[in-house]
Formats: C-alpha cells, sequence, structure tokens
C-alpha cells in the first residue's frame, strides 16, 4: 500500500537514535491524521450533498404533482360549469324526472369530492366582503344600507383554489352603496 511507505533516515545517527526514530514516526502519523481527516470531510461534504441532492428531488416531485393536479383541475372546471347552469335553470331542470335528477347531483358530487380529495377546493363567497385578491367583480349593484357596502350579492360563477392558490377567481356581484 502507498501508506505503508518506509521511514527514510537522513543519515546512519537517526536510525539508530530512538528519539529520531519516535520523531519520524509522529510525523508520519501527523501526515496519516491529516490525510484521514481529509478522506472524511470530502465524504462528509459528499454524503451531505447527497442528501441535499434527495431532498431537492423529493420538493421538485411534490411541485410537479401540485402544477399536475392544477392542469387536470383547470380542464374538468368547465365540466362542473355545466352542470352549475343546468343546476340553476330551475324551471328545465324541474321538469326533468326526478331520478334522473338525482343521478346527475350525485355524478356532480362524485366530481366534487375527487377534486377536493386532491386539495382542489370551491370558492363561493355569497355574503361575504369583497376581497380583490381573491374575487373577480363583474358588477357593482347599487345599494343604500351602509352595512351591506361591498358585499357580495351574487357568486355568477364559483371559483377554484388549489390548496392556497387560486386556480380562477369566483365572477361575482358586488353591492356599492349609491
Amino acid at each position: 500500500m502507498k501508506d505503508e511507505e518506509e521511514i527514510i533516515f537522513d543519515n546512519e545517527d537517526e536510525e539508530s537514535n530512538p528519539a529520531a526514530l519516535i520523531k519520524k514516526l509522529r510525523e508520519k502519523v501527523k501526515k496519516l491524521e491529516e490525510k484521514s481527516q481529509e478522506y472524511l470531510t470530502g465524504w462528509q461534504k459528499e454524503r451531505a450533498d447527497g442528501v441535499n441532492l434527495r431532498k431537492r428531488l423529493e420538493e421538485e416531485k411534490r411541485e410537479f404533482a401540485k402544477f399536475a393536479k392544477e392542469d387536470i383541475a383547470t380542464e374538468i372546471i368547465p365540466v362542473l360549469d355545466s352542470f352549475e347552469s343546468a343546476f340553476k335553470n330551475k324551471e328545465a331542470w324541474e321538469k326533468v324526472d326526478k331520478n334522473w335528477r338525482q343521478g346527475v347531483e350525485y355524478i356532480h358530487s362524485q366530481l366534487v369530492n375527487v377534486l377536493s380529495n386532491h386539495g382542489i377546493s370551491i370558492i363561493s363567497p355569497l355574503g361575504e366582503q369583497f376581497d380583490p385578491q381573491r374575487d373577480e367583480a363583474i358588477e357593482n349593484v347599487p345599494i343604500e344600507n351602509p352595512k351591506d357596502n361591498h358585499k357580495i350579492l351574487e357568486v355568477v360563477s364559483v371559483g377554484y383554489k388549489l390548496q392556497d392558490k387560486i386556480i380562477r377567481p369566483p365572477k361575482v356581484k358586488v353591492a356599492e352603496l349609491k
């Protein structure tokens, strides 16, 4: 092995002198300890880099899954809008066979539950204060009662959010004091 080098003395007196031998051995031990520490430091650094890489890959994987859910949700939202449109037309909806209506309503609730299980929720702020960070006002409705100023009077179309990120803001009509 390379580390098992022979100890070389400069002259014969050093070779027969135990103190010189001890000095040379201590120098050799010191060099080997330094080399050992260098290897240990390098190994620890590589190990920490590996741990950090795994953490970064896991975070990227979670982010990718989150964005994939957002993509799927944005494709499903128009389907939910179609359900909502059908439900809003009360006159036509009431004319449909009751069993068929219940079946369609059940399918709608299943779809909403699947989205909910994946962290996607409906935003329907009816009666709440208008929040420009969350809501999209499509109309201001004049009112006379000051306590209702800036309240949401109607949700024209519900919004959706994934965890805390708004995918689509709710479209609302807002009360505005004359």
